[in-house]
């Protein structure tokens, strides 16, 4: 089974400049990503997709294999999707390479590890799931939402009982937290999403759900790395 690792790492970013090569416990930020992706027993290869030459040089350092991506797939409202079609047009052509399943891993989630990443493999693969999607258990009260309709009215999220209704019987709830996409290759090709029917969770706790996006949960992942 061929199993292909992507991981998007653009140059640019509004909240950290150059986020991905941000420090963290000594190390850039995109190294612990690369890292978990080298340690699965199912990746059998794991590619960087950058526009930026310095990421570009750092990834092929640490063990990954690098595509250099177009400037105008490198855009801040760029579709994820165009990188994952850039990168595997690029192995086919170099090579011949088609993998039987993609497994997309954001550098902004450095608690991830090749421990989840292989967890989360022999969920999918057990269960003969199209997709999987690491998840975070949310607080069950944000079924009780409100939102404003376009007339002023007040409609609940989900529905209209939700708001009412008691804790306990309403259903869990998850949140994706960007670890972990795992998808069949055919399924994406022909969906253009990382999302299918029949999509199963994997769950992480909180902690390791950490997504980085400012400098202070940059100082949050690095107190839990220092501590484990």
């Amino acid at each position: 089974m061929r199993v292909l690792s992507i991981i998007p790492a653009r140059g640019g970013s509004k909240g950290i400049p150059k986020k991905n090569m941000a420090p963290l416990d000594g190390k850039p930020l995109i190294f612990f990503t690369i890292q978990a992706s080298l340690a699965s027993k199912y990746i059998n290869r794991t590619i960087v997709s950058s526009d930026d030459l310095k990421t570009l040089t750092v990834a092929k350092k640490y063990g990954a294999e690098i595509v250099r991506r177009p400037n105008k797939i490198s855009r801040d409202d760029s579709l994820y999707q165009l990188l994952i079609i850039h990168s595997l047009d690029y192995i086919r052509k170099k090579d011949g390479y088609r993998p039987d399943i993609i497994v997309y891993l954001q550098p902004t989630s450095p608690l991830r590890t090749g421990s989840d990443i292989d967890k989360a493999m022999n969920l999918m693969l057990a269960k003969k799931a199209p997709a999987l999607i690491s998840v975070c258990a949310l607080d069950k009260k944000f079924l009780k939402i409100f939102r404003v309709d376009n007339l002023g009215y007040l409609k609940g999220v989900v529905n209209d009982d939700y708001p009412f209704a008691n804790r306990q019987n309403l259903p869990d709830v998850f949140m994706p937290n960007g670890a972990i996409f795992a998808i069949k290759t055919d399924i994406f090709l022909k969906r253009k999403q990382l999302f299918a029917p029949k999509t199963i969770p994997y769950i992480m706790s909180a902690e390791c759900s950490i997504d980085i996006d400012t400098l202070d949960d940059l100082k949050r992942a690095e107190k839990i790395l220092k501590k484990d």
